[in-house]
């Protein structure tokens, strides 16, 4: 079945950096877009960042722009977030998500369990 694990996050400080990862199983993972969302307390899941199914585009919330970057390695079925010069509101549940085509939409159909960023000010 399709399983997508992410890791990486943890509690860092203001300005810091963390690398999130996920690593997928039970599909294709080379013909999917992927994307990451983030749920912050007490608001709604956001896209956060998406990149096509071989890596070729790209998009970001313009609230991350110029700070994180989505990868992905489709050898090794994962997909990363580099998140730099982090800040207090990048808080939350990071979610990686399987885009329902092989280009970037807003349409997903499996999530992982999600993994906590903190980031303290």
């Amino acid at each position: 079945q399709v399983q997508l694990v992410e890791s990486g996050g943890g509690l860092v400080q203001s300005g810091g950096s963390l690398r999130l990862s996920c690593v997928a199983s039970g599909f294709t993972f080379s013909i999917y877009a992927m994307t990451w969302h983030r749920q912050a307390p007490g608001k709604e899941r956001e896209l956060v960042a998406g990149i096509s199914a071989t890596g070729g585009a790209t998009n970001y919330a313009d609230s991350v722009k110029g700070r994180f970057t989505i990868s992905r390695d489709n050898l090794k079925k994962t997909v990363y977030l580099q998140m730099n010069s982090l800040k207090a509101e990048d808080t939350g549940v990071y979610y990686c998500s399987r885009g329902r085509h092989d280009f970037i939409t807003e349409s997903y159909d499996y999530w992982g369990q999600g993994t906590q960023v903190t980031v303290s000010s």
